[in-house]
């Protein structure tokens, strides 16, 4: 009940308005009585005595001042100095007894009450009206900032609120359209960036390498290249040229691999992009295959039901999860085995994915961090391969699948990863 007054506007303005009005009636109404009873209060009265003839033989004054409905006492005294005490008994009232609201002295409260309760059902439909409409520019803002770009609030009206509401759709749509121009550059940049990387590929791989003449003494012919070969091999691939191919085809990988992950990141992150075929995916085979590809240890736990472990999403992105994960202990692992294991939530309406390591582990403070995009942890190396969206895009993945990831402090130290996701009907 506490929330209800602290969480919705509309009650707060309600309830302040009501409050103002009561503490107007109660106040008219104190007045009303006060002068009521100014206006009633009962005056001392005088009396004359009268013979036949019309001569005044006595006069006299009320020994007390009397209510609607108490007898009356008077004092008189004669010409002749004798006294005597006259009583009026009340006078009956043939009347039936008013309602209550329209008693002289109850009447007033009732009114007050009446034109309360007409002031509160008044107003309520008036100050909801106001305060739905700023619900709904709530609802827009909360939406667009959860990842909803098309969100939009309604506009209707003339007054502050309309005012609000448009404003922050023009906010809106230039932040939208801000955004959509960034991604598309983004992606086409990283189309294009792909034709000369495989054309560099392509090359590497029909690279002829260049051999000595046949005698050692000899030279090459004016304008031949160098010899690059080793002396006295006879032909052959020099070890510098060897490291070179090495180095470049390594750099290669990565650049591949930063490209494909940026457009995958960047289809992910349009949500209304789509994604592939929505089917049933069977954990347990996906996962065993990827195992075997790292040479990573696989468990069942225990008493785990195994329908519990067929989800709906997309194969291939929810193979890309399970991959990065295994990946990224393989990098960081320090060379220990990776163990792998699946169960579901205790509740059963989740698959539970958990991949262990042995690395350095994660502090507790960038448990989160390790999530967003190009992060890497203090210290870590660009040698030891990745490019920083393995972990984002396990998130991305995840979350589109109605889905959650986190990492935690494995016992006996490392990481553990944990995806959860919805069991499949």
């Amino acid at each position: 009940m506490i929330k209800l007054f602290t969480r919705h506007l509309y009650v707060r303005i309600w309830l302040a308005v009501l409050a103002g009005v009561a503490v107007v009636v109660f106040a008219a109404g104190w007045a009303w009585q006060e002068a009521d009873e100014q206006r009633t209060q009962p005056l001392p009265r005088d009396v004359t005595l009268r013979d036949t003839q019309d001569q005044l033989i006595g006069t006299g004054k009320s020994l007390r001042t009397s209510r609607p409905g108490e007898p009356l006492e008077f004092t008189i005294t004669l010409n002749n100095g004798q006294q005597f005490v006259m009583e009026l008994g009340p006078r009956g009232d043939r009347r039936p007894s008013p309602p209550p609201w329209l008693h002289p002295r109850t009447g007033i409260f009732w009114l007050l009450g009446m034109v309360g309760l007409a002031t509160a059902l008044g107003l309520f439909p008036i100050v909801r009206r106001l305060t739905q409409r700023l619900e709904s520019v709530q609802r827009s803002v909360q939406r667009f900032g959860e990842g909803d770009l098309s969100a939009r609030a309604r506009d209707d009206g003339e007054d502050e609120v309309a005012d609000l509401a448009r404003r922050f759709n023009d906010a809106a749509t230039r932040i939208e359209q801000l955004i959509r121009s960034h991604k598309s550059l983004l992606a086409n940049a990283s189309h294009e960036l792909r034709s000369p990387l495989t054309r560099i590929r392509m090359g590497l791989e029909l690279m002829v390498t260049p051999t000595l003449p046949a005698s050692r003494g000899s030279l090459p012919p004016e304008g031949a290249p160098a010899a690059l070969g080793r002396p006295g091999d006879g032909g052959g691939e020099h070890p510098s040229i060897t490291a070179a191919k090495a180095e470049i085809s390594r750099n290669i990988a990565e650049l591949d691999q930063l490209i494909d992950e940026i457009l995958l990141s960047s289809r992910l992150d349009a949500r209304e992009a789509d994604m592939g075929t929505i089917e049933a995916v069977d954990l347990m085979g996906l996962a065993a295959e990827e195992c075997a590809r790292v040479a990573a240890e696989l468990d069942i736990a225990e008493g785990t039901d195994l329908a519990a472990l067929t989800v709906r999403g997309v194969p291939r992105l929810l193979r890309r999860a399970v991959r990065n994960l295994l990946e990224n202990a393989r990098r960081y692992g320090d060379g220990t085995p990776i163990e792998a294991q699946l169960s579901a939530s205790a509740d059963g309406t989740r698959a539970v994915v958990r991949v262990n390591d042995r690395g350095p582990g994660v502090p507790a403070a960038l448990r989160e961090r390790i999530f967003e995009p190009f992060y890497r942890l203090p210290g870590a190396s660009e040698r030891e391969g990745g490019v920083g969206l393995g972990l984002a895009l396990v998130k991305s993945i995840v979350e589109r699948h109605g889905g959650q990831v986190r990492c935690e402090e494995r016992q006996g130290g490392g990481a553990s990863f944990v995806i959860e996701l919805p069991k499949g009907a």
